[in-house]
């Protein structure tokens, strides 16, 4: 099931949006992922690629797109980076995918203007680790912004607070990630 209102630019476009690289190293922490690592929604692959290169684990990047995993997949194959591994699946209505607790970290990006978003972050809670963390990005829904969801059913930052504590997470703190892509805020969280 594709999130509400959910489509992608091309990709210079979409890209134009980010720093991935340094958004990146702001959610997931300069000193990289020691685990395994799931991204929920890869498209065009611009926080996998990334990620991969800040884990020793393998990156499980899914998305509901055949044409965006197949990206992925060549994306990764060109750059010799064999620990993507990039597939089909309707996370939300069929769960990651994964076993309990064998994940380091979750990524979440753009993600939770869906219906269920507490039921997802659920489902985040269940993969992650003792210890594991997930990190949001989504856009700000208190200035219009050149993309997104329309801002009707954009999350507000509180209360994407008030889910991950719902969902059972820990600790969770705004992390500063306006210099590096303005249209979006960002979140992280443990288990």
């Amino acid at each position: 099931m594709k999130a509400r209102e959910s489509g992608m630019p091309e990709e210079a476009s979409w890209e134009s949006f980010f720093d991935a690289e340094a958004v990146t190293d702001r959610l997931l922490g300069k000193e990289g992922v020691a685990g395994n690592l799931v991204e929920l929604g890869c498209g065009y692959g611009t926080f996998t690629i990334p990620a991969a290169l800040r884990t020793r684990g393998i990156v499980t990047a899914l998305d509901i797109d055949p044409d965006m995993v197949a990206g992925v997949q060549q994306k990764a194959a060109t750059l010799r980076l064999p620990n993507i591994r990039a597939e089909v699946r309707d996370f939300v209505a069929q769960g990651i995918g994964v076993d309990a607790r064998t994940q380091a970290h979750v990524m979440v990006f753009n993600l939770l203007h869906l219906e269920q978003p507490i039921v997802l972050l659920q489902e985040v809670h269940r993969v992650l680790h003792t210890g594991g963390r997930v990190s949001i990005i989504h856009w700000r829904s208190d200035i219009p912004t050149p993309r997104g969801p329309s801002l009707a059913i954009r999350p507000r930052p509180d209360q994407c607070l008030t889910w991950l504590e719902k969902a059972g997470f820990l600790d969770a703190a705004f992390v500063d990630i306006h210099a590096l892509c303005p249209y979006h805020f960002g979140l992280v969280a443990r288990r």
